[in-house]
């Protein structure tokens, strides 16, 4: 071959493609695999047919080939003892000789069929036996019990030559089929030693195309990518101007230049993204100062709105006991629109505070038993639930990791919504579910009470979103807003059951562990210590 041949076989190879070589290779090594596969089917279905045949027909027909021939030998000592002494029992291994032969012979016609030589042989013993048994056996077997026959002493010799016929027939059936059967199983070896041989060369041709492939692989594919790894990594450690050499098989080599065209475009976007970062790190630092200002806000607003709040609330309360019924009716009533109003905005900062503290104050991740925490919720609703005559029953609850504060408002939020939005005249009956849901679990309160509107689901779970009169229904619109949020820091969701329609069913799930641990709050303690006595 010329140096131009080999470098011209030389470029038509480089033009080969990753997936080029492996379909070669697969093709190849599919039609080796193939054709040992089919030598090797061969050879196993070989064995197994001289094996069946070992097992299931020659084997077995020796066997009842024997039995045959101790039936027989029961006729003969049963009719000959017959025959001499008379006595009945003589007669029952004969007949039990009689039927073991049917029997055999019925097998020995299933398991020799095809075998035109057993099939003679067989017929032989047949005919043998049943000449016998004309000539000697029926004859004295009809004899009157009770004395010895004649019969016996006259066909002595007969029965003797024609017992002697059937001798020689048993044993040559027997001779043949034992014969038969070590030529079965010398077959059975030289196939198996021929299976070992075939099945070695297989192993053997197995080892060394997968040798050729692990070695094909190695050089074709892996040292490419090894070394674009390497000029990969380099990249990445911040040598941006070191260049990807292109190796391999075609499609690797355009891996390569493409990588090393995104090299090139990293560089022209570093400035650019180094820039970036900086803005948004600075935008970050801004957020975070401004969510720590505005919780910041939150307590110092509360607290600030306490003290005024209290004297206004306390001097009205004044107002109304000094100079209640001194002044007209009206006076009277602003009076009382003065102190409900002052009431009613001391409980919206209180709960506005507790609805800010969720997540924050209340962090306690431990093991908490829902059960002990109903009980204790129930216990603690035990007078609003008596004078409502409310029927609570429950499901058995999951121990949880939680904050028990948390699990404590959850379920006091829940369960007095469901015992105050009763309907008028109706015992409220509430029913708590647990079940597991994948990896939460989902909880269930069903009440009957007056249910809530589809168009309502959302809303309701808007923190001081009311959908009644505080003249109605008490209360101030954070319940469920509460229980919202409390539900999503346990990692869960939480919703109305559209689907049930004779009352309210509040569905949620929880987390059976938090999906993360928040971070401590970023108020100051000055200013929370500040804030607490305002509760």
């Amino acid at each position: 071959m010329t140096a131009d041949e080999r470098q011209s076989r030389t470029r038509w190879f480089s033009a080969w493609t990753t997936r080029r070589w492996l379909r070669v290779g697969v093709a190849v090594s599919l039609v080796v695999l193939a054709l040992l596969g089919t030598v090797g089917t061969w050879v196993l279905g070989r064995t197994q047919t001289i094996s069946d045949d070992l097992v299931n027909v020659r084997s077995p027909a020796l066997t009842v080939a024997i039995r045959l021939e101790a039936a027989v030998l029961n006729q003969e000592t049963g009719i000959r003892g017959y025959g001499l002494t008379g006595l009945p029992e003589f007669i029952t291994p004969y007949e039990q000789g009689l039927t073991e032969q049917e029997a055999s012979l019925a097998e020995l016609t299933g398991l020799l069929e095809g075998n035109r030589v057993g099939l003679d042989d067989l017929k032989a013993v047949r005919d043998a036996v049943a000449k016998w048994q004309e000539r000697v056996a029926r004859p004295i077997a009809a004899a009157p019990a009770g004395s010895p026959s004649p019969m016996a002493t006259q066909r002595a010799a007969a029965g003797k030559e024609a017992f002697d016929d059937v001798r020689a027939a048993l044993s040559g059936q027997q001779e043949r089929l034992y014969a038969g059967r070590e030529r079965a199983r010398d077959d059975l070896m030289d196939t198996m030693v021929l299976r070992n041989w075939v099945f070695g060369a297989i192993a053997v041709l197995i080892a060394v195309l997968t040798a050729l492939i692990f070695e094909g692989l190695r050089r074709g594919i892996n040292t490419p990518l090894e070394r674009l790894g390497a000029d990969a990594r380099a990249v990445a450690g911040g040598d941006f101007g070191h260049p990807i050499t292109p190796t391999g098989p075609a499609d690797l080599r355009n891996l390569s230049r493409e990588i090393d065209f995104m090299r090139q475009r990293l560089v022209q976007e570093l400035a650019f993204s180094e820039d970036t970062r900086l803005r948004l790190d600075a935008q970050t630092a801004d957020l975070q100062r401004s969510n720590a200002e505005l919780e910041q806000f939150a307590y110092v607003a509360s607290h600030d709105l306490q003290e005024p709040l209290r004297k206004v609330s306390s001097f009205t309360q004044l107002l109304q006991r000094r100079y209640g019924g001194q002044l007209d009716s009206r006076a009277d009533q602003y009076i009382d629109f003065a102190v409900d109003g002052a009431n009613r905005m001391q409980t919206l900062i209180n709960d506005l505070l507790d609805f800010s503290r969720v997540g924050r104050l209340h962090n306690s991740h431990q093991s908490v038993d829902l059960d002990k925490v109903l009980e204790r919720t129930l216990s603690e609703l035990s007078v609003g639930i008596e004078e409502a005559g409310a029927e609570i029953t429950r499901d058995p609850l999951p121990a949880l990791v939680a904050d028990p504060t948390q699990m404590g408002m959850l379920w006091q939020n829940l369960i007095s919504n469901a015992v105050k939005f009763r309907r008028p005249g109706e015992t409220p009956k509430i029913h708590v579910t647990a079940a597991r849901e994948g990896e939460l679990w989902r909880f269930e309160v069903t009440d009957n009470g007056i249910g809530i509107a589809p168009e309502y689901a959302d809303k309701v779970f808007v923190i001081f979103q009311r959908l009644h009169t505080k003249d109605t229904y008490t209360g101030s619109g954070i319940g469920l807003a509460m229980c919202k949020k409390i539900v999503e820091f346990h990692g869960g969701t939480i919703g109305i059951d559209p689907e049930y329609h004779d009352g309210a069913r509040i569905a949620f799930t929880l987390a059976p562990r938090p999906p993360e641990s928040p971070g401590p709050s970023t108020v100051p303690e000055a200013t929370r210590a500040e804030a607490e006595p305002a509760r």
